[in-house]
């Protein structure tokens, strides 16, 4: 089965459908040039400083999070996904946006896999990759290889991912955490029903393709795959939260785009992130 098409065409549907949801808060962006996203705002203090960069958005979606990192000062951004429906809506933003970060956007359709054929090799100075994305990647090392092959060397990678032990939970328990999938990465992917969406306002609306297949990555093969491309880790942290979260949302509370368990949120990690250097 050709699951990239697959994850591909539920993308598609869902795409516009964020486009209002507050979760992307798009009227904002329009309205207040100076406004950055959640998202992006709690990864400022790790990102540090990215003025004057030259920078890739890996699974950009719908280009929010790509317009922010425009706004903290990148000389340039570009978001890339293969969503036609996500990339049309980001060529929309970056319409609406020009002058307050709009102009510095390029937008790509396109694998991650790719996305060395289409762009130069060696020609970003920040690979900027969120939440949400690395379950749609089979193999781990392939990814690594795509990082490494996109950054000048001095560039760095900067990755906020939800935990893998948290996509190892039973996403149907409302009550107790429950390890039901694999925490490490396997050759096929876990078949992930869906019927709705994770961004509020859309999780009373069914959608039409519910199948989506994810692939977990334990922690250690990440930052294995990463250092056998000869990256430097300069960061690793683990966050007890994580946004645009859909699974055990019975045992959330959500505070400034957050998700983090309402009883002892110590015993889970959500989420993490990852700088590694390419030397």
């Amino acid at each position: 089965m050709d699951y990239e098409t697959m994850n591909r065409a539920s993308w598609d549907e869902r795409a516009p459908a964020h486009v209002t949801s507050p979760d992307y808060e798009i009227k904002h962006y329009i309205s207040d040039p100076s406004f950055i996203g959640h998202v992006v705002k709690f990864d400022r203090p790790y990102l540090g400083d990215i003025t004057g960069l030259d920078c890739i958005h890996l699974q950009c979606h719908i280009g929010t999070d790509t317009l922010s990192l425009a706004r903290l000062g990148a000389a340039s951004v570009t978001g890339l996904d293969f969503s036609a429906a996500a990339i049309t809506a980001a060529q929309e933003l970056t319409a609406q946006t020009t002058g307050s970060g709009g102009e510095k956007l390029k937008f790509v359709e396109a694998s991650v896999f790719n996305a060395l054929n289409i762009l130069p090799p060696g020609s970003f100075d920040l690979v900027y990759v969120s939440i949400g994305s690395l379950c749609f990647m089979p193999i781990i090392k392939e990814w690594a290889k795509i990082i490494t092959g996109l950054l000048k060397p001095g560039g760095r990678l900067f990755l906020r991912e939800f935990h893998p032990v948290l996509w190892s939970l039973d996403r149907e328990s409302s009550r107790d955490l429950i390890i039901s999938t694999p925490y490490f990465e396997r050759q096929e992917p876990t078949i992930l029903e869906a019927p709705r969406s994770y961004a509020d306002s859309t999780t009373g609306q069914d959608f039409k393709l519910t199948t989506f297949a994810i692939y977990n990555h334990g922690i250690g093969e990440v930052t294995q795959a990463l250092l056998e491309e000869g990256m430097k880790l300069t960061l690793l942290k683990e966050h007890q939260s994580a946004p645009l979260l859909s699974m055990l949302r019975p045992l959330m509370v959500k505070e400034n785009g957050e998700y983090s368990l309402k009883d002892r949120p110590w015993r889970l990690p959500l989420s993490y992130t990852i700088q590694a250097v390419k030397e």
